[in-house]
Formats: C-alpha cells, sequence, structure tokens
C-alpha cells in the first residue's frame, strides 16, 4: 500500500482504536449512576468492570493467533460487528444481569479490535517507517485514555442524554469505521505451508480459564477474602494448574496460541518485561490519579478529568515526536530506555505529593510519566514485531499485549490494596488524636466517600489520608518502573528493517 492509501485505511483503524479505548473509560464516573438506575449491587457494580476486563485480556492472545492463520481483514470487520451489537445491547438493557452479559461480549470485541489494529499496522507498514505512524496511535490513547471520564461524566450529567449514551456514543463512529476499512483497507495474503490453518483449541481454552482465574483472584483479593487464605491458595494455585498446562501444550503444537520460541529470545523477554511496568503507568496513573483530584484535592469529576491534561500532553508530544525520530534513524533502543526512565522520573515526583502539593509539581510529574509511556509503550511493541517474520506477527502483538494487560491489571490491584489499607490506618490513627473512638467501626470511614455529609474536620482528615496514601503508591510504581529500565537497557541495539517481513534467511533462524 501507497502513502496515501495507507492514510486511508489508518484513519479507520485509529477511528476504531479511539472509540475501542474510550468505551474501556467512558463508563468510570457513570457507573454509580448507571448501576442505581438498574437498581443493583455493589456485586454487580464490580463485575460490569470485571466481565469487559476478563473477556478482553484472555482472549488477546486468541485473536492474535486468529490473526496469523485467517484472513486480517475479515477478523477485523467480524470485530466490528461483535463490539457494535455488543454496545447497542449494554445501552438497550433493562437489568444489571443483562448489562453484564452484553459487556462480557464487548470486551471480547475490544480484545479483538485493540490487537488486530496493531497487527494490521504491522502489515502494512515496515518497523522502519512504523515509527512515525506509532505516534499517531500513541496521541489516540492519550486523548482516549484521559478523555473517557469526563466524557462520561459529562453524558451522565446531561438531562437530554442519560447514562445509556455511554454506550451509544461508540455506534455512529463503529459504523463509519467498518464502511472506510470495508473499502480502503487491502493486504497481501500471506501464504502458508500445509493443507488447512490448525486452530489450537486446548490451548486456547487453557490460557482463557487459567487467566481468567487469575484474574478473578486479582479482583476479589483483599475485598471479598484475604491475600492469605483458603480462597486464594485455591484460585492461585489453580491458574498456575491450568496455565503450565497451556505452556505443555504450546511446546508440542504446531500452531501454538502464544509462539514459545519468540517469547523465549532475549530481545522479546526484555521488551515483554519492560511492557509490565508501562502497563501500571498506563492504568495504574488514569485510575489513582483521577481519585485523588476528586477525594484528596476536592475537584469534580469533570475537573479531575481535566486536570489530567499534562499526562495527556506528554504521551501525545512524546510519542510523535519519537515516532518521528525512530522512522528516520531505523534506532528504536535510545529512545525506549530514555521513556523507561523518563517515566521513573515521573513516578518518584508524584510518589512526594500529597493534598497540599502545590499543582505544577504534580502536573510536572504527570508530564514526565506521559512522556515515558508515549516513547516507550508502542516502541516495545515495535521491538518484538522486528523480530518476527509476518506469519508469526499476530501472536507475537497478542503476546506482548497479553502480558502488559494482565501486568497493569495486577499492578492496579495490588497498588489499589496498598491505597486502601493505608488510607484506613491513616483515617484511624487520626480520628484516635481527635478522640472519636474507631473500635466500633470508625476505621471504616475510608469506605464512605461522600465527603459532602462529612463534618468538616473529618473531611479534611480523609482528603489528607488520600493525599498521602497516593503518593505512597506511587513509590511502589517507581520501584517497579526501575525493572523496566534494567530490562530496555539489555536490549540489543539493532536496526529496525526496511521490509514488511523478515527476509528468507532471517524467517528460517527466527523458526530455531
Amino acid at each position: 500500500m501507497d502513502h496515501k492509501s495507507i492514510l486511508k485505511a489508518m484513519s479507520g483503524l485509529l477511528m476504531l482504536l479511539f472509540v475501542v479505548m474510550i468505551s474501556s473509560t467512558i463508563v468510570s464516573v457513570a457507573l454509580p449512576q448507571i448501576i442505581g438506575a438498574l437498581k443493583g449491587t455493589q456485586s454487580q457494580y464490580t463485575w460490569v468492570v470485571t466481565a469487559t476486563l476478563l473477556t478482553s485480556t484472555a482472549s488477546t492472545p486468541i485473536w492474535g493467533k486468529l490473526a496469523d492463520l485467517f484472513s486480517k481483514k475479515a477478523l477485523l470487520l467480524i470485530s466490528i460487528c461483535i463490539f457494535f451489537v455488543a454496545s447497542l445491547g449494554a445501552g438497550f438493557s433493562q437489568n444489571t444481569g443483562t448489562l453484564i452479559a452484553f459487556r462480557a461480549v464487548q470486551g471480547l470485541g475490544m480484545g479483538a479490535l485493540q490487537i488486530l489494529v496493531q497487527v494490521i499496522i504491522a502489515a502494512m507498514i515496515s518497523p522502519k517507517e512504523r515509527g512515525r505512524y506509532n505516534g499517531y496511535l500513541g496521541g489516540v490513547m492519550a486523548v482516549a485514555t484521559v478523555g473517557g471520564p469526563l466524557l462520561g461524566g459529562a453524558i451522565a450529567d446531561a438531562s437530554w442524554l442519560g447514562w445509556r449514551w455511554c454506550f451509544f456514543f461508540a455506534l455512529p463512529f463503529t459504523a463509519i469505521a467498518f464502511l472506510v476499512l470495508s473499502r480502503t483497507l487491502h493486504l497481501p495474503a500471506v501464504k502458508r505451508s500445509g493443507d488447512k490453518p490448525k486452530v489450537d483449541y486446548l490451548g486456547a481454552t487453557l490460557i482463557a480459564v487459567g487467566v481468567s482465574v487469575l484474574l478473578l483472584w486479582v479482583t476479589f483479593v483483599d475485598n471479598e477474602f484475604d491475600w492469605i487464605s483458603w480462597q486464594t491458595g485455591a484460585m492461585v494455585g489453580g491458574a498456575v494448574v491450568l496455565l503450565g498446562l497451556a505452556v505443555l501444550v504450546e511446546s508440542k503444537v504446531a500452531e501454538p496460541v502464544v509462539p514459545l520460541k519468540v517469547v523465549k529470545r532475549r530481545d522479546p523477554a526484555l521488551a515483554i518485561i519492560a511492557s509490565l511496568a508501562v502497563g501500571v503507568a498506563m492504568f495504574g496513573g488514569a485510575v489513582f490519579l483521577g481519585q485523588y483530584w476528586q477525594i484528596g484535592r476536592g475537584y469534580t469529576p469533570t475537573e479531575a478529568g481535566l486536570m489530567t491534561i499534562p499526562m495527556m500532553a506528554g504521551v501525545l508530544l512524546s510519542s510523535t515526536i519519537a515516532g518521528r525520530l525512530v522512522s528516520k534513524s531505523g534506532k528504536v533502543k535510545p529512545f525506549i530506555v530514555a521513556g523507561t526512565v523518563i517515566l521513573t522520573l515521573g513516578f518518584l515526583s508524584l510518589s512526594m505529593i500529597d493534598a497540599q502539593t502545590p499543582l505544577w509539581h504534580v502536573f510536572a510529574g504527570m508530564f514526565l510519566i506521559g512522556t515515558g509511556v508515549g516513547m516507550s509503550m508502542q516502541n516495545l511493541v515495535l521491538v518484538l514485531q522486528n523480530t518476527v517474520p509476518l506469519a508469526e506477527l499476530g501472536a507475537a502483538s497478542g503476546a506482548i499485549t497479553f502480558f502488559r494487560s494482565l501486568g497493569g491489571t495486577i499492578g492496579v490491584s495490588v497498588l489499589g490494596a496498598v491505597l486502601a489499607n493505608s488510607v484506613a490506618t491513616k483515617i484511624t490513627a487520626g480520628l484516635a488524636k481527635m478522640g472519636v473512638d474507631t473500635s466500633g467501626g470508625g476505621s471504616q470511614a475510608g469506605g464512605n466517600l461522600d465527603l459532602a455529609s462529612m463534618p468538616a474536620p473529618i473531611r479534611e482528615l480523609v482528603r489528607a489520608a488520600y493525599g498521602e496514601a497516593t503518593g505512597e503508591i506511587f513509590q511502589i510504581a517507581a520501584a517497579v518502573a526501575v525493572i523496566g529500565i534494567v530490562a530496555t537497557v539489555f536490549l540489543t541495539s539493532t536496526k529496525l528493517r526496511d521490509s514488511v517481513d523478515l527476509p528468507a534467511q532471517d524467517t528460517e533462524s527466527a523458526k530455531v
């Protein structure tokens, strides 16, 4: 495809990526109103989020492998239809059970579209030229991540729209993207040896079930049961057994869902480890900074969304500039190393915040985090894609996306548990200093986030507790980010190839 044709197809792909990413965050602010309108429970509140997370993360490597075996364009159009129907159904839901079911199907489409967009771009454009296009991807991701909660709050607050438009919002954009891509996307057919593609159904099932069990444990631990309990032992042990069996199956089948020979190589393995740190930045930054602005500083949901603009600006600028420099030089390692270092500095800066920190300090830390994510996130995918032939592109891209999402999810859960325990401890100690008896459940004050109904002294205590605790969790995030620095330093310093596929001799060596 020439540059003009690529830009036409990219417009549809970027529109899809924007809609998918914004759909994962747009309900976060509106969810209390949604559950209230549908007469749902706290447990169902959690499942509206968990259902999407489970199906999206668990299906990512499977979609990636299918992209290697079948037509990428056909899979993309099918995924668009799945996402469209699920969004429509979620918008028309009359009870929480129906909403959860459609959110699970929506997650299936979201997982497919996120990985297929990356795979198709890699199939159209050589790694060397892909850098500048990755800048567009980073910009779209930044706007969608920050704009989702902001847009969700505005839609829910507008009496002439209402919460159902949090789901209907995606429909016109999805339909336009379907029409654009069906006419503009032209990919070369990948010739494969053998009579018929074989799908590893057993491996796919073991991976999906094993990851689902692990994510369910991450979701419920420290809320429904303790970290050290029989439930933890059963779920973690079961996940380890299932994933161990999956590794055994994947090592023996001809067409593995997760190509172990790729994951075991030095650069792909290091890229995956570094992606875990970036995952914490992507998910943790958005989740806990939003809470910091609203609870720790007293801003409204809409204002909290606006406060995250420095992070969005960092991602947008760094991904665009670094992407063009990568394409010009053909070198990617220096930008990834610099990105992980800047990311760590951003976390260290935010580790010193509390409820009274000057805004410029918080904004500076957020800008550094955004800059680090923009320089490293898509370039880490590029490192992996540069080492595999076109026939393995989908599975390899699916693997790194899967591990990034999984690491980010686990990271958010751990950071959330630390935040909750720290807040409870600080509030209990503060109440005791005020002479309030906490033996009857005063420590649970942190669970009530209706600050407007609290007396002024207690409201300020809660704000201070959340402000200080947010700084503490970013200390942990900084330590995780250091692991990313170490991993990227040991990446091989190689130039990106000019061809979409590996040369024949390199393809043969990649199979070893």
